[in-house]
């Protein structure tokens, strides 16, 4: 396994983060990962040196399955040897009907929320804390202010923010300080090969500030493994039970036109360096050089977490990594 530091903090990463948005995540009366599967990935996870893994308060069916499961994992582990993230901001289903203060980056929600998300996980900290979206009814100070005493209280080491639009990372950036606030030292946006250019002026934010950059979706879904072919009327073909068959905007969130040009580019650089698809697309994420790029791979079975892990040992040329860049234009 490689390492790199996270960003601008002195915390130390897999170069792989593995996220666990699946566990327990019901479609129907399936569950796409069950308990029993979950600690098997984590389990993985350890044997290949995979230190960072990502959750969430609601990931699961009900809320807080994932959480759940992490902290029964890690009791038979010692905790200091893993970096845990998990997000605050959307309804949490648990609790009974929601009420007006049950949502959001408020303060009232955002200190009840952490309350729970450490007694599941089993921990009295966590080392990144995300907004895991914007909240347009609350001011950033005012979430900005009661992040910074979770981090000067010992619950949490460092804050990140998942997806928003490039001015609001930058107004936060610049509250936290103007304020004398603690700052995101972590973005998880979208990003992939085939979507990147649509986060183009986020991404520069992060660049100029030192942000990290951990991107979800690093596989647009599924989509660049290389799993899925292009009918003749230009939807997808996908396998029973794969995630194009499960979710009804797929082709227009995944498989768009610059989607399918990056795809060939990728299909072809792994035929040349005899690697699968999904390596690459995860290895030209991992090679980007204006900011640290720390993707979150999800997976499905142990077997395709270590092919997944495949990535951190491939080198691309500096021409097979400018194709897969140029295809998108």
């Amino acid at each position: 396994m490689e390492y790199t530091t996270l960003g601008e903090t002195g915390t130390t990463v897999s170069r792989l983060c593995f996220g666990t948005w699946r566990f327990g995540k019901t479609h129907g009366d399936d569950v796409e990962t069950t308990r029993e599967e979950a600690h098997a990935l984590l389990d993985t996870c350890y044997e290949n040196g995979i230190n960072f893994i990502d959750t969430a308060n609601v990931y699961g069916d009900p809320d807080g399955t994932s959480e759940t499961w992490i902290g029964e994992w890690l009791e038979e582990y010692d905790r200091e040897e893993f970096v845990i993230a998990s997000k605050v901001y959307f309804p949490f289903d648990g609790w009974g009907e929601p009420g007006p203060n049950d949502s959001g980056l408020g303060r009232k929600h955002v200190r009840r929320q952490i309350e729970g998300t450490l007694d599941r996980l089993g921990t009295d900290y966590l080392d990144l804390y995300y907004i895991h979206r914007w909240d347009d009814e609350t001011p950033i100070r005012e979430t900005l202010s009661v992040l910074t005493d979770l981090v000067r209280e010992g619950n949490v080491n460092h804050l990140g923010i998942s997806t928003a639009a490039a001015w609001k990372l930058t107004k936060a950036l610049w509250t936290a300080d103007v304020e004398g606030l603690e700052r995101f030292d972590v973005t998880q946006p979208m990003v992939n090969a085939a979507h990147y250019d649509e986060v183009g002026d986020y991404l520069d934010v992060c660049a100029d500030q030192d942000l990290a950059v951990c991107p979800y979706s690093p596989l647009a879904g599924g989509f660049l493994t290389g799993k899925y072919d292009r009918a003749a009327d230009g939807s997808v073909e996908a396998p029973d039970g794969s995630r194009a068959t499960l979710e009804d905007r797929f082709g227009e969130y995944y498989a768009t036109e610059t989607a399918w040009d990056v795809l060939e580019a990728v299909e072809s650089v792994a035929d040349e360096v005899g690697a699968t698809p999904a390596q690459v697309s995860l290895r030209w994420l991992m090679e980007q050089d204006r900011f640290t790029c720390v993707p979150i791979v999800g997976a499905r079975t142990p077997d395709q977490l270590e092919e997944n892990l495949g990535a951190v040992s491939l080198d691309l040329s500096d021409e097979q990594f400018e194709r897969i860049e140029a295809a998108r234009d």
